[in-house]
């Protein structure tokens, strides 16, 4: 029986991998990845050849799974995402849970979380928080109204750039404009961002910009509502 390794993999910067989640990548023959392309780049970069890759990305996750344990019955498999851990927010619960069930042993090598970067570097009280993957496209206010009794805990989310003025727009909406909040966005990258301050003015500054890129990670506290 094989192993199934969850391999964590850099959030922007090549460089933070850790020499374990690259001697597992050189010693497998097969690595699941959300996007082949690129996990190639990555692989190309630390010259990681010869490797069979499988896509396995969300839509396809029940597909795949079978294909995936019937390669453990005698293989090792690495599993990796785009970027980061797998599984948070991104594909991987489902296989690894099935992994779990079936006595397939599943070891996780850590490395890089966009979520644990952005908490650190928020300037926010990390003693206590609680992660919600990304917002939801449909119902932001009713959404946020439900977080009101997360009191004393920094909140954190994914958003896309397009939707991060809308979504600021409905927090003020529910929580009022002052609040602390942090927007950390191009985590690790050439442009890497923190925005801290009120509610008011992070949604100021970024209302005057003409454009916003980039991955973004926004986080609050509702200490004061």
């Amino acid at each position: 029986m094989g192993k199934l390794y969850v391999v964590a993999t850099p959030i922007g910067n090549l460089k933070d991998i850790t020499i374990r989640a690259i001697e597992i990548l050189k010693e497998v023959n097969f690595i699941a990845c959300e996007d082949t392309r690129r996990t190639l780049i990555l692989l190309n970069h630390y010259n990681i050849k010869d490797k069979k890759l499988i896509s396995y990305y969300e839509p396809k996750e029940s597909v795949q799974v079978p294909k995936v344990l019937k390669l453990l019955e005698k293989e090792d498999v690495a599993l990796v995402s785009d970027a980061g851990m797998p599984s948070i927010s991104d594909p991987g619960y489902k296989l690894i849970r099935v992994c779990i069930e079936r006595g397939i042993p599943v070891e996780v090598i850590p490395g890089p979380s966009s979520v644990l970067t952005a908490l650190v570097g928020s300037g926010l009280p990390t003693d206590r928080f609680a992660f919600f993957g990304y917002l939801p496209r449909k119902g932001l206010e009713g959404f946020f109204e439900e977080l009101k009794s997360y009191k004393d805990i920094t909140l954190i989310a994914f958003e896309s750039p397009n939707r991060i003025l809308k979504s600021l727009q409905a927090m003020e909406k529910v929580y009022g404009s002052h609040i602390p909040v942090c927007i950390a966005r191009e985590l690790t990258k050439i442009h890497e961002e923190y925005l801290r301050g009120k509610l008011r003015d992070v949604l100021e500054d970024l209302s005057k910009r003409q454009e916003i890129k980039g991955e973004i990670v926004l986080l609050w506290r509702l200490e004061d509502v």
